[in-house]
């Protein structure tokens, strides 16, 4: 009887603004779901229960901490970064996942249906030095479709979160 235990399916931190969604807990269930069908252990930042007789502060505190233990806990961090709450830009919290991450030496990965590059989904008007957002910032124009720490850190799909589970187990960059 040959008793070698089955190789440990590779961890992914999921990453993203999903846990803001109204159906956060049913929506990180199927991303979990389509993590297994991909070869992968899904772990969703809501699987993790703060207790309940913690106050605001403490309640986050807790959560910072159990995100951040998951995220070392992981082999991969697969991130939503589509536009959050503005234009161009990725949730700051998912933001902070992929720089722990990277700072970890994890991989990562990343997806995004927005289409386009930065300078050309941010509005923005001409300016001498370039193109200025409507709050008076230069919009980074690199040819990238997110800003050049997240674009360089991660491995970034053009799609949904399957798109990036099957581009990551086919082990490719797209």
């Amino acid at each position: 009887m040959n008793s070698t235990p089955l190789p440990r399916r590779p961890r992914v931190y999921l990453a993203g603004f999903d846990v803001f969604r109204r159906d956060a807990r049913e929506h990180g269930a199927r991303l979990v779901a389509a993590c297994a069908e991909f070869g992968f252990e899904g772990v969703y930042p809501l699987d993790a229960q703060a207790p309940a007789d913690l106050d605001g502060p403490r309640q986050a505190a807790w959560i910072y901490r159990a995100n951040v233990e998951s995220i070392r806990a992981a082999d991969i961090v697969m991130a939503n970064v589509n536009d959050f709450r503005g234009p161009g830009e990725p949730d700051s919290g998912t933001a902070f996942e992929i720089g722990y991450a990277a700072a970890l030496g994890k991989e990562i990965w990343a997806y995004s249906s927005d289409q386009g590059t930065l300078i050309e989904r941010v509005p923005s008007v001409p300016d001498a030095q370039g193109r200025v957002c409507e709050r008076g910032y230069l919009v980074e124009d690199f040819g990238l479709a997110r800003n050049l720490m997240i674009a360089c850190a991660a491995r970034l799909v053009q799609g949904d979160a399957r798109a990036c589970l099957e581009a990551m187990a086919q082990g490719r960059t797209p």
